[in-house]
């Protein structure tokens, strides 16, 4: 087991914190970005053409610390351009992602490090993945646990395997999935994100999963800190409705459709999303309609998907709204 003397501590991190209309959140975030305890950081803040106060109030916060930066898009180009923008910028060994409305307690960089480095010495392995857990809060005061993916159980998900979850929810037994991939809650080296081809520029929405699964074809391992590292703040924006998260769902399925029609996925992956809309729409005729067109195809992953994912489901609404 590596100790933390073994870890070289003046090694340089980037931090990355993609920014969008977030004048409400941006300087908490930023904040927790320059209280972490590995002192060798860089913090770059991309703002993505917001039309709030948010510029304003990052040149305020970052004017006296020059290890933080602004750069400014003048146009709005997508997180997932952002986050390329960022890696391109890094100058860091290791980049770790925070989010503009989310706040990261100080040993978040350390922790992370320490994980992943402990891994690599372990196992050999060099394509790793490091998520942090965390803690959802929502306005009315409930708060969900978000552990990480590969922070429980004896097996680490790697590999296509994990592809085929991210895509599909086909879940290998003894592996633990956590809360997924969130980019919120990523630190890697920097050559993983290159190795993987970084995030693409064209997905407004689940980039963080587009990432994983090229990453998960390449046989990157999946690894989380047990602790909870992380606060998440949910906030209601134009690019998190129903609409806009099923046509990206779509899209990112038509993005592997030679390798889901290899494993006869395709129409499984690209419907199951469908199923989701119509319950957010509430039109349960429709959603009753999708589902049992994908039991009479494929009966045993619909019967596990529903039931496993089903109840949880419910619950979480429930408390959300009441």
């Amino acid at each position: 087991m590596q100790k933390d003397s073994e870890i070289d501590k003046e090694q340089l991190i980037t931090i990355g914190i993609p920014c969008f209309n977030a004048e409400n959140t941006i300087e908490r975030a930023i904040q927790s970005a320059l209280n972490q305890d590995w002192l060798n950081i860089e913090v770059i803040i991309v703002d993505d053409f917001s039309t709030d106060g948010s510029c304003q109030i990052i040149k305020k916060i970052i004017s006296q610390d020059p290890r933080a930066r602004l750069i400014i898009h003048d146009d709005n180009k997508g997180p997932g351009a952002v986050r390329g923008r960022i890696l391109s910028e890094a100058k860091g060994e290791f980049v770790a992602f925070f989010d503009d409305d989310d706040e990261s307690f100080p040993e978040r960089i350390s922790e992370q490090i320490k994980l992943l480095i402990t891994y690599e010495e372990r196992t050999g392995n060099n394509l790793i993945a490091c998520y942090a857990s965390g803690i959802r809060r929502y306005p009315n005061g409930y708060t969900k646990l978000l552990p990480a993916i590969g922070s429980r159980c004896r097996g680490i998900p790697y590999g296509p395997s994990v592809a085929d979850y991210l895509l599909y929810y086909h879940r290998r037994r003894g592996w633990f999935y956590g809360s997924g991939t969130p980019t919120c809650a990523l630190l890697a080296r920097h050559s993983t994100f290159s190795t993987a081809g970084g995030f693409d520029p064209k997905l407004r929405r689940v980039e963080d999963v587009d990432f994983a699964v090229r990453l998960a074809l390449m046989n990157g391992h999946f690894i989380g800190t047990k602790k909870r590292l992380f606060v998440q703040y949910t906030t209601n924006t134009s690019d998190k409705t129903p609409e806009v998260n099923l046509e990206a769902e779509q899209n990112l399925v038509r993005k592997y459709r030679d390798y889901l029609i290899k494993s006869k996925r395709f129409n499984y992956a690209y419907n199951w999303p469908r199923l989701r809309f119509y319950h957010f729409k509430k039109q349960y005729i429709k959603m009753f309609i999708v589902f049992i067109n994908l039991f009479i195809r494929y009966p045993l992953s619909s019967t596990r998907h529903i039931l496993t994912t089903g109840s949880n489901r419910l619950l979480h609404e429930f408390k959300i709204n009441r």
